[in-house]
């Protein structure tokens, strides 16, 4: 995995994060094989990925397929699946998966690589992605601010192999044009990406507002902020310390993205079902089990529940 012209990737869950990626690898020379939805395949097989990207339109050529097996001469899987997906995707694509591929989890949540390992033998990693896109149409992915991604190592000890791997990844990512910086302490990168979500995801989805918007009015701001405090309490009882600025930093992350409305509020578009139990609900619940009122967070769950169901 040190070339991208000798490199297979497969996309597993190729919706918008997954089509821009995997657009990005294929344009710069990387075999790549979207897995996804009908729709976007029959899109992608007759014209290519329509990619849109810092004001520039162009037809990507690129594999796209609905078969899960498809994974199976790959040797990096980008999986990006929803969270209430992963345990049904890493199950079905275990009995194919290459020896020694290697799986990047760029998804929601703080738990999906453990949830992944109970299926798969093969390396694992976390990564956390701070870009957005949205499918514009059947088979086009619009990408609209950020870029980069963390990635780690979550578990036991390391004896050498898994930072080789890591280094190998960041370099043929790099060499795509995809900026990315490995963690040393990728469990506090998760929690933060965490509270990321927690501040923007239901809120963006509720109201159907852009991120620039939100932050735009005191009001918000303020639920904002007190959704990332309860975060920080339920990470600081699971013994995760969480930088003191996390709260300044969310409301920062507007200015990179002021046009971006969350995956949250793309899914709802779509008639979807939300990652919400993976986010705030996550909190609530965990906030529950250990004596930590979330309110906020509470909250926001319920109303998107009830928005799912209208």
């Amino acid at each position: 995995m040190t070339d991208l012209t000798e490199t297979r990737v497969a996309v597993v869950g190729a919706g918008a994060l997954g089509c821009y990626f995997g657009g990005m690898l294929a344009r710069a020379g990387a075999q790549v094989t979207l897995i996804g939805r009908r729709t976007h395949v029959e899109a992608i097989k007759r014209d290519g990925l329509c990619f849109e990207s810092l004001g520039q339109r162009q037809f990507i050529p690129i594999e796209a397929t609905e078969n899960i097996a498809a994974v199976g001469d790959a040797g990096l899987i980008l999986f990006c699946v929803k969270s209430s997906d992963t345990d049904g995707a890493a199950r079905a694509m275990a009995q194919y998966l290459a020896g020694d591929a290697v799986v990047l989890s760029l998804q929601n949540g703080v738990n999906n690589v453990e949830r992944i390992r109970q299926h798969l033998t093969h390396p694992v990693f976390p990564a956390l992605v701070y870009a957005a896109a949205e499918m514009s149409a059947p088979g086009c992915v619009r990408h609209t601010g950020g870029g980069n991604l963390i990635v780690g190592r979550l578990g036991k000890p390391d004896d050498g192999s898994d930072r080789r791997r890591l280094d190998a990844l960041a370099a043929l990512l790099a060499a795509a044009g995809i900026p990315v910086t490995i963690s040393e302490n990728i469990e506090v990168e998760l929690w933060s990406k965490l509270v990321m979500n927690c501040a923007y995801n239901a809120i963006s989805a509720l109201c159907g507002a852009r991120y620039g918007k939100m932050v735009a009015l005191p009001e918000v701001r303020d639920i904002m902020c007190e959704a990332v405090d309860e975060v920080v309490q339920v990470a600081r009882a699971k013994g995760v310390k969480l930088p003191e600025d996390i709260a300044e930093a969310a409301i920062k992350l507007a200015d990179r993205m002021p046009v971006t409305i969350s995956s949250t509020a793309q899914d709802v578009r779509q008639g979807k079902r939300t990652e919400i139990d993976h986010l705030n609900g996550y909190v609530m619940r965990e906030g529950k089990a250990l004596g930590i009122a979330t309110p906020v967070n509470r909250t926001l769950n319920a109303l998107m529940k009830l928005l799912e169901q209208s």
